[in-house]
């Protein structure tokens, strides 16, 4: 068997070939990890993005401001008459209707009151019955010169005098009819009566008009909201320059009431007015609006926040807020071009409502702006939009409206 040489004796081409098929194989592996090509070869599709398309059209500028609502009507029952309460004739807590009976005041004194009141109506009556005989009788003999004429003067003197005291005594009786109606103490007004101030047994009406209950209308309610005089100021200077719309029945303008818990009230209000002071200590002008509350889950005194539509931006767009990042620099969100290439696009938004954000200027119709797929962008690369799952959100629907931020 022939003897091996040692390697550095071999050819000199021979020991060039071990270093570069082992710089192929690295070349070979390189390019098989870091290519960007498909399976076949060729290169990547472009990724898909969500988008939505721009379509311009009036979008409502709503405010969002504190309230506390307020009965719509507030009597309190007070006892008119002094005397004992003998019943309670209502259930607290209830609805009572107007001129229901409420409580029972003992009624005899005043029951005798009016007996008395009847008995001397009854009398001034007879003794004017008797003062008009004696004047009619003198009549015809003072002018036949058989009676004086200061008698028949006395005589009519005396009717007339019994005329009054006829009706000071129907008055009487009419005093005493009053206040043996105040005894029955009845509902003034139709609403909710809370709980009784007084029981059975209690003597009330000594020198002041005893409280008994309390009845709140609550349906309708009032919910009474303040706003800012400056923003006020700006909202009627950027409607008479023509850069908002007026809301249709701005007057009586739609109000909806959101209760602590985020939901919103069923019911629709209406403004009824404005105030035309402003509070010097705040600077805020008080507002106040009517809310229906047919099933009574309003309550008087609860805090709520008022969305108040005030005017319409005119070639607005609603966006979902996830397609638009702000900055101390501005607001932009990404738009599509038609080859594909996305650029930023500075925005104006006008408020927020139901996580989207309403952009008055900065996009035009038809165009896409990015809403998903961030994370797939890379520089001057293409990519291929395709409708957001949520794409209908770019049409400002007409009964859509946006909270002022």
């Amino acid at each position: 068997m022939p003897a091996l040489l040692p390697f550095h004796s071999m050819h000199p081409a021979a020991s060039r070939i071990g270093p570069a098929i082992a710089l192929i194989l690295l070349l070979t592996g390189c390019g098989q990890g870091g290519s960007a090509s498909a399976p076949g070869g060729g290169a990547m599709p472009p990724p898909e993005v969500g988008v939505v398309t721009v379509k311009l059209g009036d979008v409502g500028l709503v405010t969002e401001l504190p309230g506390r609502l307020e009965a719509s009507r507030v009597a309190q029952v007070r006892a008119r008459a002094a005397g004992i309460v003998l019943r309670r004739l209502f259930r607290e807590g209830s609805d009572v209707r107007a001129g229901q009976p409420l409580f029972s005041i003992d009624p005899a004194p005043y029951a005798a009151a009016l007996a008395t009141s009847q008995a001397a109506l009854a009398r001034a009556e007879a003794s004017l019955g008797q003062a008009t005989a004696l004047a009619e009788r003198y009549k015809p003999l003072v002018e036949a010169n058989a009676v004086s004429r200061q008698e028949y003067a006395n005589a009519v003197a005396a009717q007339q005098q019994a005329q009054a005291e006829v009706a000071a005594g129907r008055a009487g009786v009419q005093v005493a009819q009053i206040n043996l109606g105040y005894a029955a103490v009845t509902a003034p007004i139709s609403g909710r009566i809370g709980r009784a101030l007084v029981t059975e047994g209690a003597l009330v009406g000594q020198g002041e008009a005893t409280p008994l209950a309390m009845i709140q209308q609550v349906d309708p309610m009032y919910v009474n909201f303040t706003q800012s005089a400056s923003e006020t100021l700006s909202l009627r200077r950027a409607l008479e320059q023509g850069r908002l719309k007026r809301a249709a029945g701005t007057e009586a303008a739609s109000v909806r009431v959101v209760l602590e818990d985020g939901t919103e009230h069923p019911q629709p209000g209406r403004l009824l007015f404005s105030d035309l002071t402003v509070d010097p200590t705040s600077g805020q002008v008080t507002l106040r609006a009517e809310v229906p509350n047919p099933g009574g889950l309003l309550l008087p005194g609860l805090y709520v926040r008022v969305r108040l539509e005030q005017a319409k931006a005119g070639n607005a767009v609603l966006l979902p807020q996830q397609a638009v990042t702000r900055a101390p620099t501005g607001d932009t969100a990404m738009v599509v071009g038609p080859d594909g290439k996305v650029s930023p696009r500075t925005l104006k938004l006008g408020g927020a409502q139901d996580n989207r954000w309403v952009v008055l200027e900065g996009l035009k119709a038809g165009e896409q702006v990015m809403v998903d797929g961030f994370q797939k962008l890379r520089p001057d690369a293409p990519v291929k939009p395709v409708p957001w799952p949520a794409g209908a959100a770019g049409a400002p629907a007409p009964a859509a409206s946006a909270a002022k931020s």
